[in-house]
């Protein structure tokens, strides 16, 4: 990565032994090189990405202090800190650092690993593991007694269309749960600002819609949008377009027939906010704080009717907050409900000459 620098500091880094780099660059992890008044005048490719410098600057005063004591003491520090995915949201990188100062006068080299993430998945996936053991439970329990219920009616061709019906239901249904539980899964084992690309909004947003269209069509729902140009975030494309898919999703599957989701863009303070709202049934108060819980349901019956999982929206809030955004709701009963996807805006970082 490149920084601006005025031409004391750029022959500092000229002096820099070019092993020294090519090491840095073929480690696992992050690393970077500050200078003296705390200046990153070297860092690993995908280090800014990790939010822990910005602009040419360390974000984190523990970081900062942790540099200026191995400066001073000339002896190695190794903690932990923690620094925001984004201006925005929930979403926290925990990061394992090493300060290692370096023969150089006053120059101090940064290791960062993410060491913390393994024990996260681990504990993500035991507590998964134990939710899904019961939501599998109720579809494949259906499909027993309606095999049995077809072994039963064999004699009655009318009886073991209606079966064979409900099974094909029922299948669908555990199809669509345990692809949700494979999507939730491949989130949780990976970071998308570690190998960030830049994204058109407009053409997530289009693709979402593509794949919601046939789901609309069923229901006589029309989907809306009003194109933006120009704006960009950063994350992965794969993610975000399931994110933007399963609003609108959301949005027809609790929405009587014949009525309109609309789906919208805003940019404010560098944050994009994409809006998917509906004129659907709503949600009750009491329930809005818990509608992005993992197989939480507002309504259960409406839920098996239309194939509902209960894990849609608890994967837009972990593509949210693992964009360093966040997603939030405004919803009446018979009114209904706007969804907001909010994540930072994208402009490429101003890199600086060596």
């Amino acid at each position: 990565m490149k920084f601006r620098r005025d031409a004391e500091l750029d022959k500092r880094v000229r002096e820099l032994p070019t092993m020294l780099l090519e090491v840095l660059d073929q480690l696992e992890g992050h690393s970077f090189i500050v200078a003296a008044g705390e200046v990153p005048i070297f860092a690993t490719a995908g280090t800014e990405q990790l939010g822990i410098l910005k602009d040419g600057k360390v974000q984190s005063p523990e970081l900062l202090a942790t540099v200026r004591v191995v400066r001073r003491t000339n002896k190695t520090q190794t903690g932990v800190i923690e620094i925001p995915r984004g201006p925005i949201g929930e979403g926290k990188h925990e990061l394992t650092v090493k300060v290692i100062p370096l023969t150089q006068e006053d120059l101090v080299l940064v290791l960062v690993s993410d060491e913390s993430e393994a024990q996260r998945v681990h504990d993500v996936r035991r507590d998964f593991v134990a939710n899904i053991s019961h939501e599998l439970k109720t579809p494949i329990g259906a499909l027993l007694l309606l095999s049995e219920a077809v072994l039963g009616a064999k004699e009655d061709p009318d009886a073991v269309v209606k079966f064979a019906t409900r099974m094909r239901s029922e299948a669908k249904r555990l199809t669509d749960l345990v692809q949700e539980i494979i999507n939730l899964s491949r989130l949780q084992d990976s970071d998308p600002l570690q190998v960030a690309k830049e994204l058109d909004v407009q053409d997530l947003i289009n693709s979402a819609i593509d794949q919601s269209q046939i789901s609309a069509d069923s229901r006589a729902i029309s989907v809306s949008n009003l194109p933006t140009e120009n704006v960009f975030v950063l994350g992965d494309h794969e993610q975000l377009v399931m994110a933007i898919q399963n609003l609108i999703e959301n949005a027809i599957n609790y929405s009587p027939e014949g009525t309109k989701v609309s789906v919208t863009t805003q940019v404010q303070d560098e944050i994009v906010t994409i809006n998917v709202a509906d004129q659907g049934i709503g949600i009750p108060e009491q329930e809005i704080n818990r509608i992005f819980e993992r197989f939480y349901r507002v309504d259960p019956a409406r839920s098996r009717q239309t194939g509902g999982t209960g894990l849609g929206l608890s994967i837009v809030k972990h593509v949210a907050l693992k964009h360093g955004g966040e997603v939030t709701v405004w919803s009446a009963p018979s009114v209904g409900s706007t969804f907001s996807l909010r994540l930072p805006r994208y402009s490429e970082t101003k890199e600086l000459n060596q």
